[in-house]
């Protein structure tokens, strides 16, 4: 390598300068420096302050051309690189030279933000969100086997023992940004899975060491299920969780389901061919006469807080209003929806139809 900057050097000198600075951090990676150490050299390469940044920790390293660490306020940077690792962003590496950008600075923190990726990728686990999506199938297929299933939440940053927090999403948004709001200081893993059918491709599964319910964005529909020992059992009951999930109710435990987890069960055939399902099918459907939701807007307020007065204040309207409309979904399904029974047929009707609507 270096004959060969030698010679380039007399045809360009920025090629032949540029092999040497690429030279220069292959042998440092091969040596496996950490990260202050990569500051340092570069330091002392660029003749100038050196930094390094990582996102998820919030650690900074700033390091002087003489090799001490610069404690000093953070000046302008002169060129700044990012440092990405499994296509993620995960920090940012730059130069604070005081009479502006060499030639070689480029090239320079290019081959400095490679090394910061793996020295972070070496003493980790990385910092990263997104992760191998066929780590994640390991840590939580059925089919896995407990040796290669211990690896994989190994390789993924989960030691054993502690309960892992498993979660099934929905979104439109970017996984990572999700898992970094609902997990943002402990570690959390995402990957985009399609293990459950032409319906559930792209499903998006969160490992994490702790969620916050409440921190999921609009948009978002999650169901959450715990393990200390069965993480293939825990994605499975989060996938049954985020079945439940509805636009009012859109982040669903599956321990708060009781034993109503029990109707993701139902055969689909035999869901369908239920009379009152059917019912419900029929009176929700495109053009049979529930205007704009109505009836089913209705429908879930009253089986929702069993009272008309409470669900006229759901939905902001009169009483009356919702009495009438109950009284025409009365008939229309051939349920009392003022007794019991009746409450509780269009209750569990109404969410196994909500079910088949998302089976797998």
């Amino acid at each position: 390598m270096e004959a060969l900057a030698l010679r380039l050097s007399g045809l360009d000198p920025y090629v032949g300068g540029a092999i040497r600075v690429v030279a220069f951090y292959d042998t440092l990676m091969r040596r496996r420096v950490d990260l202050p150490a990569l500051a340092r050299a570069s330091a002392g390469l660029a003749e100038c302050v050196a930094g390094v940044r990582l996102h998820g920790t919030g650690r900074t390293v700033r390091v002087s051309p003489l090799g001490t660490d610069e404690t000093g306020p953070e000046r302008p940077a002169s060129t700044v690189v990012p440092v990405t690792l499994d296509e993620e962003e995960i920090g940012e590496v730059w130069l604070e030279r005081p009479r502006g950008e060499h030639q070689l600075d480029d090239v320079l923190l290019d081959r400095l933000a490679l090394a910061v990726a793996a020295a972070v990728e070496r003493y980790g686990p990385a910092r990263t969100t997104m992760a191998d999506p066929a780590l994640v199938e390991l840590a939580v297929g059925v089919a896995t086997d407990d040796v290669a299933r211990a690896r994989a939440l190994r390789l993924l940053g989960f030691a054993a023992g502690p309960p892992v927090h498993v979660v099934a999403v929905r979104t439109s948004l970017p996984l990572d940004r999700v898992g970094a709001l609902v997990c943002p200081a402990g570690l959390v893993k995402a990957a985009v899975l399609g293990a459950d059918g032409p319906r559930a491709k792209g499903l998006g599964a969160l490992l994490a060491t702790s969620v916050d319910p409440g921190a999921f964005p609009e948009g978002v529909r999650a169901g959450l299920a715990t393990t200390a020992d069965d993480p293939a059992g825990a994605w499975h009951r989060a996938r049954t969780a985020l079945r439940f999930t509805t636009p009012r109710e859109p982040v669903v435990g599956h321990g708060s389901l009781g034993a109503l987890a029990l109707l993701a069960e139902v055969p689909e055939r035999a869901a369908r061919a239920d009379p009152d399902v059917a019912a419900v099918a029929r009176l929700v459907a495109p053009g049979a006469g529930g205007a704009d939701g109505e009836a089913l807007e209705t429908l879930e307020a009253y089986c929702a807080t069993a009272s008309v007065r409470r669900a006229a204040d759901r939905l902001h309207l009169h009483h009356s209003t919702v009495s009438r409309r109950l009284d025409h979904l009365g008939r229309a399904l051939a349920l009392d929806l003022t007794t019991p029974g009746g409450l509780t047929r269009a209750r569990l009707a109404l969410t196994l139809w909500r079910l088949l609507d998302d089976a797998p």
